[in-house]
């Protein structure tokens, strides 16, 4: 018996591709296009927005040399100073003060001092929080010495300690300054002004010339 004839099978290979409609991709791609349309103006208040977050502080930075003479500046160490003074007194009352938001922090500390008619005083402490800041560090190791400036009018920094002490009627306090990121500080000067309040404490010595404070910051006397 003849084996029966099979029918031929259509290989899928051999199938015909069906053709892409021309309107489905071009309404496609409109519609691709639409989706991720630039609108400048609309994106303008959100692009303002982070570029300011971006931008690093404005911090004023302004290095002064600090002479005196070029003979104190020039003379190395007298033997007749005495490598260390110590002086044995005792408060004879603290007072307290208290700066308010937007004030000059030294300002304050400097009208305070005056009025209370202090002469020398000890800064036991202080605590606060600033909006801008304002202080100086030294930035070299010989004489004459050099002070660099760092202003930040546009700041906000929790004031986490004070120090320092008034002699002869001259205010000199050191402070640091705390944000998120960092501890920093120095010398305080004319431009730090209050946020939220800062309160310090001077525990104030006897107003006596005999005790020898004046010289205690006299960088000539080495």
């Amino acid at each position: 018996m003849a084996p029966t004839p099979r029918s031929p099978t259509r290989s899928s290979a051999s199938s015909p591709a069906r053709p892409t409609s021309r309107a489905s991709f071009s309404s496609a791609s409109a519609s691709s296009s639409k989706a991720i349309k630039w609108e400048p103006m609309k994106w303008l208040p959100l692009l303002l927005l982070l570029s300011a977050l971006l931008l690093p502080a404005q911090v004023k930075r302004t290095e002064v040399v600090k002479a005196t003479t070029p003979e104190d500046d020039a003379k190395g160490l007298d033997p007749k100073v005495p490598e260390s003074v110590a002086i044995s007194t005792q408060f004879e009352r603290v007072v307290v003060i208290r700066v308010k938001n937007q004030a000059g922090l030294l300002a304050a500390i400097e009208r305070h001092v005056a009025e209370q008619k202090i002469r020398n005083a000890v800064i036991l402490s202080g605590v606060g929080s600033a909006i801008s800041t304002h202080y100086h560090m030294v930035t070299n190791r010989s004489f004459p010495s050099k002070n660099l400036y760092l202003e930040n009018p546009n700041t906000s920094a929790d004031i986490i300690s004070m120090s320092g002490f008034v002699l002869d009627g001259k205010v000199h306090c050191h402070l640091t300054f705390a944000d998120p990121d960092k501890a920093y500080g120095g010398h305080l000067e004319a431009n730090t002004r209050v946020f939220t309040f800062a309160v310090l404490a001077l525990g104030v010595l006897p107003d006596d010339q005999s005790l020898g404070l004046k010289r205690f910051d006299d960088k000539t006397w080495r």
